[in-house]
């Protein structure tokens, strides 16, 4: 019996918030799990949702990103 690895882990952390970043292979397809680590929320994102990211430039998360 085989013990699956855990999956990679990415700490992003800076003044106002710290993230952790895990891929998740546990639905149809793999997905990015971003969680707050301060508050415990968390979103998965799936390829299209991460790309549709780039299309975005900083003002437009200007407004929905402000530190408390």
């Amino acid at each position: 019996m085989s013990t699956a690895a855990p999956p990679p882990r990415l700490v992003l952390r800076n003044e106002f918030a710290t993230v952790e970043i895990l891929l998740d292979e546990t639905a149809n397809g793999p997905r990015l799990l971003v969680r707050d680590l301060e508050t415990g929320r968390q979103v998965h994102l799936d390829a299209l949702e991460v790309e549709s990211l780039t299309r975005m430039s900083h003002d437009d998360f200007a407004e929905r990103v402000r530190p408390a």
